[in-house]
């Protein structure tokens, strides 16, 4: 239960589905809201699909182009901690790649489930690193089963917010949005660095031995 927590609680600081809320809404003023739920059903369902590819995959493409688990939880907690200090400044959905152009597109498009939503909104390259970085120090059967437990967690409460984005943006407004994903940024920058710091100690201590 201890894992399943700490997975939950680290994919959902790094996703930050809270932080998508003024995005979807964006993107989805003009729908319907049985419209507005397939998407968040079908987003939520995407991102679980990632991410569970991502934890059992992940290992063999490390394997394939000969990185080290090390050097992917450097990268990984780099690519965390960035995140973190946009959600601190507020540019956030920035990096995250959605400008005015692009929402302009996606907003033609039919079905927006994938991408932007699912891919690079939620599941980016903070995710994908810290789930392969997990499954390294986590496969015995019993962590497998919890970890893809806390996933499938994290997609039902991706659905859950999404499904509930235009009633929360009115009820939290921007600055209450703004608020929660600078707390959340200060969590996300905690897990980068201790990635990093853990995984120059692995390093240090394998040069020494």
């Amino acid at each position: 239960m201890d894992l399943f927590i700490y997975l939950f609680a680290a994919l959902f600081s790094v996703l930050n589905p809270i932080g998508t809320v003024p995005i979807f809404v964006g993107l989805t003023q003009h729908d319907s809201q049985k419209e507005r739920s397939r998407i968040s059903l079908w987003t939520a369902i995407n991102v679980g699909i990632i991410l569970l590819v991502s934890y059992f995959i992940g290992q063999y493409v490390l394997t394939f182009f000969g990185i080290s688990i090390d050097a992917l939880r450097i990268a990984g907690g780099i690519v965390i901690v960035n995140s973190g200090f946009s959600l601190l400044s507020g540019k956030f959905n920035k990096k995250r790649g959605i400008n005015k152009k692009i929402e302009n597109e996606v907003q033609q498009r039919n079905d927006i489930a994938l991408t932007p939503l699912a891919i690079p909104m939620l599941a980016g390259p903070g995710s994908i690193s810290l789930l392969i970085a997990f499954y390294q120090e986590h496969h015995q059967m019993e962590e497998i089963i919890f970890s893809c437990l806390a996933i499938l967690a994290i997609a039902v409460a991706i659905f859950v917010i999404l499904k509930s984005a235009h009633y929360l943006a009115r009820i939290l407004g921007a600055s209450g949005i703004v608020a929660i994903s600078r707390i959340v940024g200060f969590i996300v920058i905690s897990i980068g660095i201790q990635y990093i710091v853990s995984s120059i100690v692995n390093i240090i201590k394998g040069n020494l031995m």
